[in-house]
């Protein structure tokens, strides 16, 4: 046998092996084209904990309405420099809000029952603002970049895998995984 043979049959083995042995991940269905968009909300529903507890140590209102009239503008603008529909991003946002502040008055529940459990300590409520306008405009950006998917027939069946995964990626509880269902229950629901 030739070396130039020998070589290509080396070349080859060793290619079909590693196809064997590649790790499952590797070898798995790509993620659906909503994963991203859920991922980032349910991202964004974890900042509830740090923003109550800065609440609940402030005493100040869990409810906004100055500031989630300032996030739905914003969003809402940032529908407009996308070319997407406003009032749908809007309508995402306010469930998106409305999901948060449902984890928050579940933790201001569980304080008032157990006090000893109550934070004694938060970061600043600015850190938590910027981390949720950043959050924002990612699910903006994912909203734009999946327009056709959030509109298509397959929209509620590519939903429910994204939420499944993210919640079991990061071991979402029930108050979260009920939150991030709340945050998403629009998604596909809306034509505009």
């Amino acid at each position: 046998m030739s070396c130039k043979r020998r070589i290509f049959l080396f070349v080859v083995g060793a290619l079909l092996t590693s196809q064997l042995v590649l790790p499952a991940t590797a070898q798995a269905e790509p993620l659906g084209p909503l994963h991203n968009l859920v991922d980032v909300a349910a991202q964004r529903l974890a900042t509830a904990d740090p923003v109550a507890a800065f609440k609940w140590i402030d005493g100040g209102p869990i409810t906004d309405p100055q500031r989630a009239g300032q996030v739905l503008d914003a969003v809402a603008a940032d529908a407009d420099t996308h070319g997407i529909d406003r009032q749908y991003v809007r309508t995402i946002f306010t469930e998106q809000i409305a999901a948060t502040e449902g984890i928050e008055y579940t933790r201001f529940g569980q304080w008032k029952f157990d006090p000893a459990s109550a934070p004694t300590t938060a970061p600043d409520l600015s850190q938590s603002r910027s981390a949720i306008d950043e959050f924002n405009r990612s699910m903006v950006d994912e909203i734009a970049l999946h327009w056709n998917s959030l509109h298509s027939p397959s929209c509620e069946t590519d939903l429910a895998g994204a939420i499944d995964a993210v919640a079991a990626e990061r071991q979402l509880d029930v108050l979260y995984r009920q939150a991030l269902s709340t945050a998403t229950r629009s998604y596909c629901g809306i034509r505009p």
